[in-house]
């Protein structure tokens, strides 16, 4: 479990992260700016590594959350390996360097060209396709073939299992679009013989994003376990993996969310060596928000202050465009002053505070970070103020709405900052137009 402030405490009254002033920073950047902590994404991954420790296991960083080369370059430095879902994500792990057999391909419409792309990576191909449905399979079959090659796959296997997680990631239902039901896994181990480019390796699951109770994993798992224990019986040659999926959920504001020990004492619960079923085989798993989410913050600057009978509102630099987890799930992100001495809470003497909306410049309603917070009445323009767990799904969800050009991206390591990603210019906005 991860906690919004982990990697970032208040050093000599500034909030800082390995010795390094985000203050700094903003002063020699600019705001807004996206800034990492790289402790923040490694600490859980060798957290996660020591869990699996005596498993056969590969864990395969979820692109999507945060898709930076640099960070994507450490963690493969550190032994991960990457899960995308897009041909552009597949160039970026080849730009990061990542092994063909630390790849794997998921997502609901691959097509065919990205699975040339896939089939041809590195010359040898990804570790495997998790395909999603039928269709999906027959042209992956087709495009294997057309190339003399047999395409690695993992079934996703949909356990209808409620995450009890928000609905947009919500992935492991029936009526979700994700993944084929147990009985077209077993329609399709029938027919094997008649899909000569197909090479069926494993299995999948993916029940959702941001859990935060370990009971729909146990149940998602147990089914996976039985299903697996089932096609061994149906086949001349066992299974090699299981794709568990996605990692546990982090805490954003005082959600209670789960270990990482016992994620993993979960996992041997079903895949152990003292499992009921006992497999033998490759577990991998796809954490992405588990190591992004609480690594990253954006940092922003007050351009105004709007005073209300009920309330004030903070204008800030950055908008929707840049983090638009608020506005898109209506997602709790905390926000804390830079400086020290500003910081208040509810708690704290009525006169110090006041209830304050933080919004960003875009010409929406929904350009609003956090409503009704208490923030110190004495915050104004140019003061600055950190976003915290923006991590995962900040930087890699932005886009240039209203003409913004993107921020720019910093990794804070071993004392020292480093640009990596610049801000976005005027002529960026153009670009190919």
């Amino acid at each position: 479990m991860t906690r919004p402030l982990q990697f970032f405490q208040y050093q000599n009254g500034i909030l800082s992260s390995d010795g390094v002033s985000l203050e700094a920073i903003a002063e020699q950047i600019g705001t807004p700016v996206y800034i990492y902590s790289a402790s923040g994404f490694i600490d859980p991954l060798k957290e996660l590594q020591e869990g699996m420790r005596d498993l056969n296991h590969l864990i395969c960083f979820a692109l999507k959350s945060n898709s930076n080369l640099s960070i994507l370059r450490m963690l493969a430095k550190e032994g991960a390996g990457m899960d995308l879902v897009s041909g552009g994500e597949l160039f970026r792990a080849a730009q990061a360097g990542v092994q063909s057999d630390k790849i794997v391909f998921s997502g609901v419409g691959k097509t065919a060209d990205e699975m040339k792309q896939g089939l041809l990576y590195e010359g040898t191909g990804i570790y495997s396709f998790n395909v999603e449905s039928l269709p999906e399979l027959r042209q992956l079959n087709d495009v294997a073939i057309s190339l003399g090659k047999r395409a690695p796959v993992a079934l996703r296997f949909n356990p209808d299992v409620d995450a009890k997680t928000h609905p947009y990631i919500s992935t492991g239902l029936k009526r979700n679009k994700f993944g084929i039901t147990r009985s077209e896994v077993l329609s399709v181990v029938r027919s094997l013989d008649q899909l000569r480019g197909i090479h069926l390796k494993g299995l999948s699951i993916h029940i959702g994003s941001q859990l935060l109770s370990l009971a729909p994993l146990d149940d998602a798992f147990s089914k996976l376990s039985d299903l697996v224990h089932e096609l061994d019986h149906h086949q001349d040659r066992p299974l090699e993996f299981a794709d568990l999926g996605g990692g546990i959920g982090i805490t954003y504001q005082n959600e209670k969310a789960p270990l990482i020990q016992s994620y993993c004492k979960l996992i041997k619960k079903h895949f152990g060596k003292r499992a009921k079923n006992s497999p033998q085989f490759k577990l991998l798993i796809e954490p992405g928000r588990t190591l992004s989410g609480n690594a990253g913050v954006l940092v922003s600057k007050v351009i105004y202050r709007k005073e209300r009978r009920n309330k004030d509102f903070l204008v800030i630099d950055a908008a929707m465009n840049d983090l638009i987890r608020p506005a898109l799930y209506e997602s709790f992100h905390e926000i804390v002053p830079i400086e020290k001495r500003l910081v208040v809470s509810k708690s704290s003497p009525k006169k110090k505070w006041v209830k304050t909306n933080i919004v960003g410049p875009v010409c929406e309603s929904s350009d609003c970070f956090a409503s009704d917070r208490p923030f110190s009445s004495q915050i104004g323009p140019g003061d600055l103020v950190a976003i915290l767990s923006a991590g995962a799904y900040g930087f890699s969800m932005s886009s240039t709405y209203n003409s913004r050009p993107r921020p720019a991206e910093v990794l804070i390591q071993e004392g020292k900052f480093s640009t990596i990603r610049t801000r976005e210019t005027w002529e960026d906005l153009v670009r190919g137009e």
